[in-house]
């Protein structure tokens, strides 16, 4: 397992929270988060309780301000760590459509751009046999962040995404 500390000023001034496991509800720990360390392992953060909300993703670092970790408030409500993330191969295979169906992607590598890799702008169902994701709703490794794991998710909602639509999605190669 690693550890994580939330800090609720920037750079790391504050009240602060040290977290080493899975953790639905912190609003006890802390009121706000401006800043984080991850020491170890690969962290999803959520921005309501119960894993629920914006998600980001962040591997072992320094986060001075909760911009590098392209938060949209400094609302952070529950943590868990990533799991499955160790292996040396990543696939993932996105679908046009919801169940599997459409046209089909099959991924081994970090892409920047879906729609100038794959002329693809949206995928409605994914599955993940091989390491971990994020997926970002624009180009570049922006926007809204989504963990897949190993699985199937049979619709977009099914990984937290409230539409379909896709830019970007790297593997999780860190922890």
């Amino acid at each position: 397992m690693g550890k994580i500390t939330f800090f609720e000023e920037k750079k790391f001034q504050g009240r602060c929270y040290n977290c080493s496991s899975d953790c639905a509800d912190l609003h006890t720990h802390f009121s706000r988060c401006n800043s984080i360390r991850v020491e170890s392992g690969v962290w999803v953060i959520y921005e309501r309780p119960s894993y629920k909300g914006f998600q980001y993703i962040l591997s072992p670092g320094e986060y001075a301000d909760s911009q590098q970790w392209m938060a949209f408030s400094d609302s952070v409500k529950s943590c868990r760590a990533v799991k499955n993330i160790y292996g040396s191969s990543w696939k993932l295979r996105l679908y046009e459509r919801p169940d599997f169906g459409g046209q089909v992607v099959d991924c081994s590598d970090d892409i920047t751009s879906a729609y100038d890799t794959y002329k693809m702008r949206e995928a409605y169902s994914c599955v993940v046999t091989d390491g971990a994701w994020v997926l970002y709703d624009l180009p570049n490794y922006r926007g809204h962040q989504y963990l897949l794991e190993r699985g199937e998710y049979r619709q977009h909602i099914d990984w937290g995404a409230s539409s379909p639509g896709i830019g970007s999605f790297r593997r999780i190669t860190e922890f």
